[in-house]
């Protein structure tokens, strides 16, 4: 996923002293939705077509905002800006 300001990416885990790497949101939104749903690549669109990269980067990246929810094939999606990402 990217935006005018390059690719979005989720930090998780930043609550322990160890030290983390960001993930591209993409990544990590599809691996929440596999995870949750029956749903494969080839039954959704690329992430950015569902959810625009400058309102997640106003959740992950600016801290403008708390949260994100968005639908993907009738899953919504929550994404908050601690990196948690939930499929309902």
């Amino acid at each position: 996923m990217k935006s005018d300001n390059g690719t979005v990416y989720l930090i998780r885990g930043h609550e322990d002293d160890e030290w983390v790497s960001p993930e591209p949101a993409e990544a990590v939104i599809t691996e929440a939705l596999f995870d949750a749903t029956g749903l494969t690549e080839d039954d959704i669109d690329y992430i950015g077509s569902y959810v625009d990269a400058a309102k997640l980067r106003a959740v992950v990246g600016e801290g403008d905002d708390d949260t994100i929810t968005f639908d993907v094939e009738g899953n919504e999606i929550t994404v908050t800006a601690g990196g948690d990402v939930t499929v309902a």
